[in-house]
């Protein structure tokens, strides 16, 4: 993968590996900004470090980040973004606090890593959006999918979670798929049947969530004035806000549903609510709200 970074920088009038930084490491200016970050997300993934010369805790995030970045020897390309030179492109990407890391692909944030993570975390992250060699079955099923062999696809992707069920990322693109194809029953008793464990990591939490809200719309009583509201009319409601894009009203519900019925169905609230964070983002308005509304609960 290549990666238009221009002549190689260094940081700070001095550079952090060798003589110049490798051409998958970078630094933004005024003038690269947008090239450097966005463009180059089209090509691949980016992951863009906000940071100040102020903050101790970036600069030990720093060379961590450049060592991550020479393991994985140009798979993404990673840029460091001077917040004390370029704040105000850094609040219009929703950065608010350093380090802060954003991951970028396609000229959109997929995924914001806050503060100085362990090198695990950036592992974990990292492995949602790099494929290898072992993603390539998963990935020729996908793209028999966007030729529009939709049935082939979802029958070469059930052929793997028999083949590789520890494979988690197999079950997700199955499970997507079968939502796509209008036969959301069997991608919900797919999650639904994985262990525990399975079922409350980040690539299948959300999902799961999101299909069990999809079910709940398509059956039962959204009347939200019902009397007495029960936890599944209130699960039926939730869900039929959340599709008609009436994402505060659906929150509330979950919400409601988290306080007053945290045994129901695995405490759906709580999870819809997560799934709806993820969805939205972490800098979302309704995220930033809801989710202290939800810690309160906890208290």
């Amino acid at each position: 993968m290549a990666f238009h970074t221009g002549t190689p920088a260094c940081l700070n009038g001095g550079c952090l590996l060798g003589d110049a930084m490798p051409n998958f490491i970078a630094a933004a200016n005024a003038e690269n900004f947008d090239p450097l970050i966005l463009g180059n997300s089209q090509r691949g993934l980016v992951l863009a470090n906000f940071w100040s010369p102020r903050a101790g805790p970036c600069m030990l995030l720093m060379p961590r980040l450049n060592a991550l970045a020479e393991a994985y020897g140009g798979r993404f390309l990673l840029v460091h973004v001077d917040t004390d030179v370029l704040g105000q492109r850094a609040r219009r990407l929703g950065v608010t606090s350093v380090p802060t890391v954003k991951f970028l692909l396609r000229g959109e944030v997929v995924h914001t890593i806050h503060g100085a993570e362990s090198d695990a975390v950036f592992h974990a992250a990292l492995a949602r959006f790099l494929a290898d060699e072992r993603d390539a079955p998963r990935l020729a099923a996908l793209r028999l999918h966007q030729q529009g062999r939709e049935s082939e696809a979802i029958e070469h992707l059930a052929r793997l979670a028999v083949e590789q069920p520890e494979d988690l990322a197999i079950a997700a693109d199955l499970a997507k798929l079968l939502t796509l194809a209008g036969r959301t029953d069997e991608a919900l008793a797919l999650l639904a049947a994985l262990p525990a464990a399975a079922r409350a990591t980040p690539g299948i939490a959300p999902l799961l969530a999101h299909l069990e809200l999809i079910a709940a719309g398509q059956a039962g009583d959204g009347n939200a004035d019902a009397e007495p509201l029960t936890p599944a009319a209130r699960l039926a409601y939730a869900a039929r806000e959340l599709l008609a894009d009436r994402h505060e009203q659906a929150m509330e519900a979950l919400l409601t549903l988290a306080r007053d019925a945290p045994d129901y169905r695995d405490d759906i609230g709580r999870r819809g609510l997560l799934a709806l964070f993820a969805l939205l983002g972490g800098e979302h308005p309704l995220t930033r709200s809801f989710r202290a509304r939800l810690a309160e609960l906890a208290r």
